[in-house]
């Protein structure tokens, strides 16, 4: 019974907050949810970032639908990277059943179900708001880091930047890029080398070849106009609530190269946009990332540069970043040190390995006078978690198992019809998913070739009577060293891009703000 007093005092003096805060659960003793044990999260230090982990099938997805969800129900608005596609539920409201009613009898409290303001949002052309950014809003420390670039092949990048903005050419999209990369290799090539340096045929060909690799990953699509506003995503519903901002990334699992593109853009876009902010009150935005083994396993080292300096630095712009994965393990060290709030589901030890993850994980978390940590990871059950985070003076709160509350939204997916239903009364679709066709630099220097064609086709005859051949735009391209270098493919989508056959035109050169 001492025992259980202590543990009751030790609960509520580490998790009894000052500020704005939530309802996690309830903590638990030798098996027993131990009555007045509440487990809260204070909103002031949820911008230290946070992990939620676990085996497959323990609740980690419905944990992560709780937090937004208080997030939320705090005037905090979120943004989940979907990957599964199973968060959508969170925008109709959930159900009461049997298990319900006896998880809160043991927990207290009451649970009514609500439904979440909540926008949809793509990479693709799937249904939701279009996600996109210019390539020179990109910019070419960004571009050259997610085609990995050596520092010759990136220094021709910025070049073409530094060319592209002297001479007033837009660029939006890839098309636009390859177009002002050919042509310094080819028409453009004694224009750009008398005022920007020499430029290696060799090496705009290995670019253009990286460049192609992005585009067959689907990265066309995202580079263009409208672009995203990162405003957009601080919204709050008329309710008062934070809206839930979706992004389906079902279908780009296997584009590692896609993905990596957005999230480097989305990143350094809300570091450079938000201003300092300081120790808040509570967050501004909280990101969530689903199944985040999937990023770090398939991530460039660019990528991972980046979140490892955007973890340390971005929490003082009022943001904070939750990762949601199988095993803490997943999570490289430099990362999973900088993160504030853990939530620890059930291991599995079925090998000598996983026996050795569990106890490195144990050690990750702080001593406690009433659990054996690594014997406790493997015997919680589901919807239930080992929990700590930092109180408001930034230290670590004591180690609780908690039976969690349960979702108040649906604990399943949107049908069809519900989709279609939200995009239908997005204000943002109508704002970002007509597209956009303006002159960019495909165009200008597709006209400037042209022109120079004309006039030398009116030229008399060269000496000797006879007139010279010129050779066509498309010839021209065709034979240069850049096409040479890159194949058969290469050279493909070159005249492919000629004739104007990719698709996405010129966007104008209007600034926007994301990405």
């Amino acid at each position: 019974m001492a025992n259980k007093e202590a543990f009751l005092e030790s609960i509520q003096t580490g998790y009894t907050f000052k500020g704005e805060h939530f309802k996690l659960g309830c903590a638990i003793l030798d098996g027993e949810v131990i009555t007045g044990a509440d487990v809260h999260l204070p909103l002031k230090t949820l911008n230290r970032h946070g992990l939620i982990a676990g085996a497959t099938g323990t609740g980690k997805t419905k944990t992560l639908q709780i937090i937004a969800e208080g997030l939320s129900d705090a005037s905090v608005p979120v943004l989940l990277m979907d990957i599964k596609g199973d968060l959508s539920g969170i925008a109709a409201a959930g159900a009461n059943n049997a298990k319900i009613e006896e998880r809160y009898q043991k927990i207290g409290g009451q649970w009514t179900a609500a439904a979440y303001p909540t926008e949809l949002l793509s990479l693709s052309k799937e249904k939701g708001i279009r996600l996109r950014a210019t390539v020179s809003e990109f910019g070419p420390v960004l571009l050259a880091k997610i085609l990995e670039l050596n520092d010759t092949q990136a220094g021709i990048v910025a070049m073409i930047f530094k060319y592209c903005d002297d001479k007033k050419l837009p660029l939006l999209d890839l098309k636009d890029f390859k177009k002002v990369l050919q042509y310094s290799t080819a028409d453009g090539k004694a224009e750009l080398e008398k005022d920007y340096g020499k430029i290696s045929s060799t090496s705009t060909g290995t670019i253009l070849r990286k460049v192609i690799e992005l585009e067959q990953q689907g990265a066309d699509v995202f580079f263009g106009e409208k672009s995203f506003e990162v405003d957009d995503l601080l919204r709050i519903g008329d309710d008062g609530r934070g809206m839930i901002s979706i992004v389906r990334v079902t279908d780009i699992q296997d584009r590692p190269k896609l993905f990596s593109t957005f999230m480097l853009s989305l990143l350094a876009e809300l570091y450079a946009t938000l201003p300092e902010e300081g120790d808040m009150e509570k967050p501004k935005l909280v990101m969530f990332i689903d199944e985040a083994h999937l990023i770090f396993q398939e991530a460039s080292d660019a990528l991972l540069q980046q979140i490892e300096t955007i973890i340390k630095l971005i929490r003082s712009k009022g943001v904070g970043i939750f990762f949601c994965t199988q095993n803490p393990m997943d999570v490289p060290p430099s990362v999973l040190g900088q993160l504030g709030l853990k939530v620890q589901h059930a291991l599995r030890a079925f090998t000598a390995n996983d026996r050795k993850a569990i106890k490195q994980t144990a050690e990750n978390y702080p001593l406690s006078d009433f659990y054996k940590t690594d014997e406790l990871l493997t015997q919680i059950g589901i919807g239930e978690a080992l929990i700590t985070c930092l109180n408001e003076k930034g230290t670590p709160t004591p180690l609780a198992a908690t039976m969690l509350v349960s979702p108040r939204s649906r604990m399943d997916v949107l049908t069809a019809s519900e989709m279609d239903n939200i995009v239908g009364d997005s204000k943002l679709v109508k704002k970002y998913n007509q597209e956009i066709d303006n002159e960019s630099a495909y165009e200008i220097l597709t006209a400037k070739l042209e022109e120079a064609a004309e006039k030398t086709a009116e030229q008399p005859a060269a000496k000797g009577g006879r007139k010279k051949e010129e050779k066509s735009v498309l010839e021209s391209v065709l034979s240069s060293p850049v096409a040479k270098q890159v194949g058969r493919t290469a050279a493909n989508m070159i005249t492919r891009s000629l004739l104007g056959a990719l698709g996405l035109g010129g966007k104008s050169s209007k600034k926007s703000s994301w990405f």
